[in-house]
C-alpha cells in the first residue's frame, strides 16, 4: 500500500521509512528539517524501494495539499515538538506544532480518502506521575499530563476520535514510553540514551537533572517501528502503550552504559526540571492482544547498540559534540 510518514527524517520516523520499504509498501516521508536529518534517510534513499521525500512543514497549508495528491491509504503521524522543557518554555508553540499541526494531519488525511491514521502519542506523560506502586500504568489510567507537552499529545486524541465519529477516520494512538536507539540525536534536549552514550564516548561529563531515581521505562526503536507497522491493520480506536513495562531509574541507565562502554566518568547532579514525570512505565499487554506485539529488545542489548553506532561515528567524524541529560 501507499503510506505517508510524518517526521519521516526523524529519529523514529526514519526508522519506520526502512521498515515500511523492506516490507514492500510506497513510502513518502514529510519532514522540515528542522530537527530531522537527511542522513537518516540515506537507507530509504538507496534502497530501490518506492520512496520520496518532501521538505515541508506540518503546519503548512501545502501539506494538506501534498496529502490529497499522494493519496495514502495509511498515515503514520511522527512529527512533533518533543521536549518538555522546550514547551513549558514555549506552550504556544509546543501547541502550534503538535495540536495545529496534527490538525493539518488529519485534515489531510481525510481529504485525501486515507483509511487510518496512525498516532505516535507520549505514554511517558499522558498519564502524569504515579505511585511507583501502580507502575506499569494500563490505558484505563486517567489522563493527567504535567506539561505543556503532554496536554498537546493527549488533546490530539480526543481529535482522533473525533474524526473517526465525523468522517470514517479510521486511527490507533500508540502510547510511547521512553524511546530510544540509532539515530536519536544527542545534541536536543530529549534522547537521554543517545546523551549519555555520546558523552561516554566522548570522555565527557554528563549531568542527571534531579536525585537519579527518577524511572523511566526504555523501549528500543526497532521493537517501537514494529508496534507502528502492526497498527496499520490492527488496534483500531484504541490507544495502545508501546513499552516494556519495566522502570529504570536515570541514575541506574547511567551506571549500566558506563560500565558497559567501561568508563569511569561519573556523572554531575543538575537541579530538577519543572513538568517532568517522577516515575514512569507502560503494561503493554493491551499491545500483546489487538496488536500481537511484545517487546524483545533487553535494554542491554539496546544501549549496546547506540553505543557501538556512536563510538562509530566519532570514529568516522573525528569529533562527538557536547551534550547533557535532558529527559
Amino acid at each position: 500500500m501507499r503510506v505517508l510518514v510524518t517526521g519521516g527524517a526523524g529519529f523514529i520516523g526514519s526508522t519506520l521509512v526502512d521498515r515500511l520499504l523492506a516490507e514492500g509498501h510506497a513510502v513518502d516521508a514529510v519532514d522540515d528539517l528542522s530537527s530531522g536529518s537527511l542522513a537518516n534517510l540515506t537507507d530509504a534513499r538507496a534502497s530501490g524501494g518506492d520512496f520520496r521525500f518532501h521538505q515541508l512543514d506540518i503546519r503548512a497549508p501545502e501539506l494538506v495539499e501534498l496529502l490529497v495528491r499522494r493519496s495514502p491509504e495509511v498515515v503514520f503521524h511522527c512529527a512533533a515538538q518533543s521536549s518538555v522543557a522546550v514547551s513549558v518554555r514555549r506552550p504556544a508553540f509546543d501547541a502550534e506544532v503538535n495540536v495545529v499541526g496534527a490538525l493539518q494531519v488529519l485534515e489531510g488525511a481525510r481529504a485525501a480518502g486515507a483509511r487510518k491514521v496512525v498516532y505516535a502519542a507520549s505514554g511517558g506523560t499522558l498519564y502524569g506521575s504515579a505511585d511507583p506502586r501502580d507502575l506499569p500504568l494500563a490505558e484505563s489510567r486517567p489522563r493527567a499530563p504535567r506539561s505543556p507537552y503532554g496536554v498537546s499529545k493527549a488533546v490530539v486524541i480526543d481529535y482522533l476520535a473525533t474524526y473517526l465519529e465525523l468522517h470514517g477516520l479510521e486511527y490507533t494512538a500508540l502510547a510511547l514510553a521512553n524511546v530510544y536507539g540509532p539515530r536519536q540525536d544527542a545534541h536536543g534536549e530529549a534522547g537521554v540514551v543517545a546523551i549519555f552514550a555520546s558523552n561516554l564516548v566522548a570522555g565527557r561529563d554528563s549531568t542527571i537533572y534531579g536525585d537519579g531515581a527518577q524511572t523511566r521505562d526504555f523501549v528500543f526503536v526497532d521493537d517501537v517501528v514494529d508496534a507502528f507497522s502492526r497498527a496499520a491493520s490492527r488496534g483500531n480506536g484504541l490507544v495502545v502503550n508501546v513499552g516494556t513495562g519495566v522502570q529504570t531509574s536515570v541514575a541506574d541507565l547511567y551506571t549500566t552504559m558506563a560500565a558497559a562502554y567501561g568508563a569511569t566518568v561519573q556523572a554531575r547532579r543538575g537541579p530538577a526540571r519543572p513538568g517532568d514525570v517522577r516515575h514512569s512505565a507502560l503494561d503493554p499487554t493491551r499491545a500483546g492482544i489487538h496488536l500481537g506485539w511484545s517487546p524483545w529488545t533487553s535494554l542491554a542489548d539496546g544501549v549496546g547498540a547506540v553505543l557501538g553506532g556512536v563510538g562509530r561515528t566519532r570514529a568516522a567524524d573525528g569529533a562527538v559534540a557536547d551534550g547533557v541529560l535532558r529527559e
